[in-house]
């Protein structure tokens, strides 16, 4: 089972950015969805999830206020909207999927969720 993330791409600081992901091949459920990021030299980190309702959402503290998550079910897709993008900003954007419920708590847990994407390179130049 696949994650097909999409929506990459270099764009200036301050600048906007929407990724997308969704399962490739064939359709199934998924539970609580959310991101995760990895720039060079670095450690992957949360950067935000929902639920499967889409009514709770979780940031990291870098990205609130600047980015939203969002999600289709009806898509099985999530999405996430990136608004004054920084330099600091620029990594490799994994997508993650849980395929069962887990407590919100563990939503910046990457061993959390069961399927992964391959990965977005966002690049924000200053």
């Amino acid at each position: 089972v696949q994650l097909q993330a999409s929506g990459g791409g270099l764009v200036q600081a301050g600048g906007s950015l929407r990724l997308s992901c969704a399962p490739s091949g064939r359709t199934f459920s998924v539970n609580a969805m959310g991101w995760f990021r990895q720039a060079p030299g670095k450690e992957r980190q949360f950067v935000a999830a929902i639920s499967v309702s889409g009514d709770y959402a979780h940031y990291a503290d870098s990205v609130k206020g600047r980015f939203t998550i969002s999600r289709d079910n009806a898509k099985n897709t999530v999405y996430l909207q990136m608004y004054n993008l920084k330099p600091e900003d620029t990594a490799v954007y994994y997508c993650a999927a849980a395929g069962v419920y887990f407590s919100p708590s563990y939503y910046q847990s990457g061993g959390a969720y069961d399927y992964w994407g391959q990965g977005s390179l966002v690049t924000v130049s200053s």
